[in-house]
């Protein structure tokens, strides 16, 4: 590897990524120094409990090292911190299906399968009134939009990439989405 010209602190995520793929150890650390609490802030949006944000946080970063060659290849379009994200996403998505693996309740005991889901009653606790409602009556599949572009603060490209669905499809459901809600609301 060849010496840097700039120092780490003044190179981009994308460019630190680039640098981590060769096995840089001083970039790996500055981009986890810049990213990580944004990173975590937005898994604790998501998750309340602070052993599975670490657990995903650490997975992240884990799977950041070994993979960060295929950056450039990502279809987050060159946004590091949108590949990041989309990470520790799944990364979440894991953890949340493995809690469920390990915790089934007895059939007996089973909840309700049409009883909202934890993000759902956290949505409606963000949102109340006529705004949670018409949220509420929302498919699942334009509430997960809306989830993503609005609340999330992600592009169209980085919620094509979460969803598994191409961005044609984001921007439909999200056009179908406002055009629901304003009906809901009016």
């Amino acid at each position: 590897m060849r010496p840097r010209k700039e120092p780490l602190h003044e190179l981009d995520e994308e460019h630190l990524v680039k640098l981590v793929a060769r096995g840089d150890r001083s970039a790996f650390e500055e981009l986890y120094r810049r990213t990580s609490p944004w990173l975590a802030t937005r898994l604790r949006r998501r998750c309340s409990d602070e052993q599975i944000v670490a657990e995903v946080l650490q997975e992240t970063y884990l799977a950041v090292w070994r993979a960060a060659n295929g950056f450039a290849g990502s279809a987050v379009g060159g946004s590091a911190v949108g590949w990041l994200w989309t990470i520790a996403a799944r990364r979440l998505v894991d953890a949340f299906r493995r809690r469920a693996h390990h915790a089934q309740p007895p059939p007996a005991a089973a909840p309700d399968p049409a009883a909202p889901g934890a993000e759902e009653e956290v949505l409606a606790a963000r949102v109340d009134g006529h705004l949670g409602e018409a949220l509420a009556e929302l498919a699942p599949e334009l509430r997960d939009v809306l989830q993503a572009l609005v609340l999330d603060g992600l592009s169209v490209r980085e919620t094509a990439v979460l969803l598994k669905v191409p961005e044609g499809t984001v921007k439909t459901r999200a056009r179908r989405a406002r055009r629901v809600m304003r009906e809901a609301l009016s």
